[in-house]
């Protein structure tokens, strides 16, 4: 459950009932709330006692006071977003739903200030041979290839440091001395890495047979070549929060056929569709997996990601999607590189 459970209230409680679950809350703050604990409306302290001084009474419906449109922000928003529009506002909490208005936790501005550290391991496939970008990728390997003004994998593991992400790994092959040689073992980021070599290529998923001692807690997994600003405390607690063994980021991918499509039934032409746009949704090689995901995967053996789902989801295990709608970009031809270089200094602030 989130961390609202205290704060709830229904939409025909008592201002005095709404003063006790202030007050028990500890927050300053309760939470309008229907059934399917979706947001109705907030009401803080300072609603009530503005409402007291206007002459309303303790045995008065709440609807008198409640604030029906709220600040809120969404799971899918960044830190740095939530914090910039807390600041803004001047709120120290912010509600936060997800894409269907459901709440899900309660923010706190001086949480986010602070920057907790996580046990969480991340585990970044940072291996693979970078054909698609040759000759960029001859003389050096597709994770030091810089975007703005530092390496694809540096702004990656930045992203994740400032989400108390610490705890780096990883998997290694083609010209790993070069990428030992630029991060060390993490110290001048702020996070410790460690390294584990692939003597032969393993795919996305195949290195984690190699780290069955070290993967104890819920643990990501992300393909080293993405750009993106991706809430990984929220996809963390999403995860948790839904108990499966493993957590798929997905992304909405909508593409027009550039054809009128004719739609045709007992050798009769029904209808025609003409440039119709269709939806799907695309993994984005971002995992949250807990630990006996790893017992799927055969050992020094090449493995995908995609398999492995295949694997789990054919045995009954829950695998759940967790929805990304936040900037994100799969670097993996010239014409994406380039994309990322002008979209960066927009998209991360001059980070």
């Amino acid at each position: 459950m989130g961390n609202f459970e205290k704060l709830k209230l229904k939409i025909d409680s008592t201002i005095k009932t709404a003063l006790k679950v202030i007050e028990a809350g500890g927050k300053q703050i309760a939470l309008v709330l229907d059934e399917e604990n979706q947001l109705l409306g907030t009401l803080t302290d300072g609603d009530i006692r503005r409402g007291l001084l206007r002459g309303v009474v303790l045995e008065d419906s709440i609807e008198l006071l409640i604030n029906r449109t709220p600040t809120v922000c969404t799971i899918n928003q960044s830190k740095d977003e939530i914090l910039r529009i807390a600041t803004e506002k001047r709120l120290y909490k912010i509600p936060i739903v997800d894409l269907e208005g459901v709440l899900v936790r309660i923010e706190e501005v001086n949480t986010l200030i602070k920057r907790e550290e996580y046990s969480n391991s991340v585990v970044l496939m940072v291996g693979g041979l970078g054909s698609r970008l040759n000759p960029l990728t001859m003389k050096k390997p597709k994770p030091l290839l810089k975007v703005g003004r530092k390496p694809i994998l540096e702004s990656i593991i930045g992203n994740f440091s400032s989400y108390g992400f610490k705890n780096i790994i990883l998997s290694v092959h083609y010209k790993a001395q070069m990428i030992e040689d630029y991060f060390g073992d993490g110290s001048s980021l702020g996070v410790d890495i460690t390294y584990i070599h692939e003597e032969n290529r393993m795919g996305t998923a195949g290195s984690l047979s190699m780290m069955k001692d070290e993967l104890n807690a819920p643990f990501f997994v992300m393909n080293g070549d993405l750009l993106c600003k991706v809430n990984f405390l929220h996809m963390l607690e999403y995860h948790l929060e839904n108990n499966p063994v493993a957590t798929m980021g997905v992304r909405q991918y909508d593409f027009q056929i550039p054809y009128g499509i004719v739609n045709v039934n007992n050798d009769q032409i029904t209808s025609i569709e003409e440039k119709p746009t269709q939806n799907h949704l695309v993994n984005t090689g971002i995992y949250i997996l807990e630990n006996e995901v790893l017992n799927y995967i055969p050992d020094n053996t090449f493995y995908d990601m995609p398999t492995l789902f295949k694997t789990m989801i054919a045995d009954k295990k829950i695998t759940i999607p967790y929805p990304i709608s936040e900037y994100w970009l799969d670097i993996g031809q010239i014409n994406d590189l380039e994309q990322a270089n002008r979209e960066y200094n927009k998209m991360f602030n001059n980070a």
